[in-house]
């Protein structure tokens, strides 16, 4: 029986191999700089206009940080022909839906509309490009809306903290060492002017790419594009993008963190290379390896057989620059963090000294097919990460063909990123404890 699994799992394999993806989609430029990526797709009568800014959160001045978060809530305030409140009036009016989202290197808008409102998303989206309302009356509004979404998503979250407290130790000279949703204090100090000059600097058609995908017709598209941004200014000026190269870290960092949890965690930080890199897909492979699924190296050891952790995991964050790969384990009641923290690097130990089985790979190749699959199986999916890609490696095309990187990382791969990436000489450990135990 144990020799059918793997010829099982290889069989898998093949066929998805053999039957990839091909999503198809027409690019272009328009001359004030705006990238334009379209995807026809009759499945549904549902189009989404999608318009992802390169900026994040490592945009920020060390000053002013929650900059590009802030400007995600700010720009749903209306512009110089939406009244204030009105944009998601307009949204679900049509019968759509609309959100937002930032992180480190970016910030994201889209809209998801019933196809024959594809004029609608268009000219938001435009509005919000050109003609955006950035005074104080909202800035005031907005500063509250983030602050209590801090309160509420951080501070008082059980360990809401712990990923902006690894990052700022893992970095000592990178912007990534800030949060992305920011300094209070830093929202507080700016002035409108601040605000106006951020937008001018970032919210510019050669700084964004339009990404639609869904039941459109692509020529009568094209139009329409060219009717609402065609017009709009190319911004004036470098774009700032910090040329910092954070340095490796050669020693161990330890610290502790006392919060209002009543179980201790212990939580591993490593600086890895940057999206795109061959040895990030080994890093990404090796973080399924130790934590996706009920099958993975930390559920089944420390969780499942030693008990030792209430929960554990691992996840490596795709960014622009080298980024983290963060392992955690929540301790079990009773639990010294020391003992978890031993089990947790046996778990290290082993994939550093042995080569996983041959069962293991293919079923965490079988896992990047099936998260692939998924995270492009609507058309909202496939406007992101036609834009993620276009964006950050520059080329879209890479939604049809980067599974192929998956598959080219070997066993010895991920055996070789877990000693060079994975050392307890370059890494930070936190031990996250009750406040009750702080001396």
């Amino acid at each position: 029986m144990k020799g059918i699994i793997p010829f099982i799992l290889a069989l898998i394999f093949s066929l998805t191999t053999a039957y990839g993806q091909n999503i198809k989609f027409v690019e272009y430029e328009l001359s004030n700089g705006l990238k334009v990526l379209l995807h026809e797709d009759h499945t549904t009568p549902n189009v989404v206009v999608s318009v992802m800014y390169h900026v994040g959160s490592k945009n920020e001045k060390p000053d002013r940080t929650g900059f590009a978060h802030f400007f995600e809530h700010l720009l749903f305030e209306g512009s110089a022909n939406i009244g204030r409140g009105e944009f998601d009036d307009y949204i679900s009016e049509a019968g759509g839906s609309n959100n937002a989202n930032t992180w480190y290197d970016r910030t994201f808008y889209y809209e998801l509309l019933p196809s024959n409102q594809l004029g609608l998303g268009l000219w938001l989206e435009s509005e919000r490009m050109l003609h955006a309302k950035v005074e104080e009356v909202g800035i005031e509004t907005q500063r509250e809306v983030v602050k209590e979404e801090r309160r509420l998503r951080v501070d008082n979250q059980p360990y809401g903290r712990l990923l902006e407290e690894a990052m700022k130790r893992l970095y000592t000279k990178h912007p990534y060492q800030h949060s992305v949703i920011g300094s209070m204090e830093h929202l507080d100090a700016a002035v409108e002017q601040d605000y106006v000059q951020f937008y001018k600097d970032f919210y510019r058609p050669d700084n964004a790419i339009l990404s639609i995908a869904g039941d459109i017709d692509i020529e009568q598209t094209k139009k329409l594009v060219d009717v609402y941004f065609k017009d709009i200014p190319r911004g004036k000026g470098e774009i700032f993008r910090p040329k910092i190269v954070e340095p490796d870290r050669t020693v161990e960092v330890r610290d502790t963190v006392y919060d209002n949890v009543q179980l201790p965690a212990v939580v591993f930080t490593y600086k890895v290379p940057a999206q795109g890199t061959a040895d990030f897909y080994a890093v990404k492979m090796l973080s399924m390896l130790l934590s996706q699924g009920e099958s993975s190296r930390m559920q089944k050891s420390i969780v499942d057989e030693q008990q030792k952790a209430l929960a554990a995991g691992s996840f490596t964050f795709d960014l622009e620059d080298p980024g983290p790969s963060i392992m955690f384990g929540i301790a079990n009641m009773g639990v010294d963090p020391s003992e978890l923290e031993k089990a947790m690097n046996e778990v290290i130990a082993d994939v550093q000294q042995n080569l996983i089985s041959e069962q293991e790979y293919q079923k965490i190749q079988n896992q990047v097919e099936a998260d692939f699959v998924t995270a492009n199986n609507t058309v909202a999916g496939i406007a992101e990460s036609l834009a993620n890609y276009e964006m950050y490696y520059g080329d879209a095309n890479l939604i049809n063909t980067e599974l192929e990187r998956y598959r080219k990382v070997t066993r010895e791969d991920i055996k070789r990123v877990a000693n060079k990436y994975f050392s307890d000489k370059s890494r930070v450990v936190l031990f996250w404890l009750p406040k009750g135990s702080q001396p």
